[in-house]
């Protein structure tokens, strides 16, 4: 396994980029674990790289998952990465609509929402909703900060600093997340998830530009 992570980017990429990474997922199998029960099903949204899947399966020895992501290159990364739990992992080529119907005891979207255009990000969250059975744990995280500028530009270039990016690459790179990220502020994040039908919404991580919430179907 570790040989796997030191020989594709993609697996060193999270570490370096993400305050705390080495907590999270520990963080997010503690926040199922309340409520998922110890043979329960989660849908893993964004699945991609197999990262959060190998650390929950590890964790929680009887738990399934389905994972859903729209790059194939990125599922078979996934299937090497989970190969010690492939009993227990199913992968599915697509985005939330090519994921089983459930219903599901509990799901996570993983630095995956702001990869998906804003005018999908709604109905993004309604399909996980509907999937997962009620009251079932809903784990989110990806990049959250402020809209109106000049902040947004100030945690952008924060953003890119803790990930070492080099001082001559910073503009350029900080307009590049502008134009390809779906970028919302908390507010807008946390008013999203209640219009998708979830509740008792509470931040759970803070770290630079990222934000992570659970919530509960």
């Amino acid at each position: 396994m570790a040989s796997t992570a030191s020989r594709h980017p993609y697996l060193n990429g999270p570490p370096n980029q993400v305050p705390g990474f080495s907590s999270l997922h520990r963080m997010v199998q503690l926040l199922l674990a309340e409520r998922v029960p110890a043979d329960g099903r989660i849908l893993v949204h964004g699945a991609g790289g197999g990262l959060e899947i190998d650390a929950l399966a590890r964790e929680q020895p009887e738990w399934r998952f389905d994972g859903v992501d729209p790059s194939r290159e990125m599922l078979a990364l996934a299937e090497q990465t989970a190969r010690p739990y492939q009993g227990r992992v199913a992968l599915h080529e697509g985005y939330i609509d090519g994921a089983p119907q459930g219903p599901f005891d509990g799901a996570t979207s993983l630095l995956t929402f702001h990869f998906i255009p804003r005018q999908q990000r709604l109905e993004t969250l309604r399909a996980i909703h509907k999937r997962l059975k009620a009251g079932a744990p809903f784990v989110v995280m990806h990049i959250s900060i402020p809209s109106a500028e000049p902040d947004r530009s100030l945690w952008l270039s924060r953003h890119l600093a803790f990930a070492g990016t080099p001082a001559a690459s910073a503009e350029p790179s900080r307009q590049v997340m502008k134009s390809n990220l779906s970028i919302l502020s908390p507010e807008e994040d946390e008013a999203s998830l209640r219009e998708a039908g979830f509740d008792k919404i509470a931040l759970f991580y803070a770290g630079f530009s990222f934000r992570g919430w659970v919530a509960y179907a």
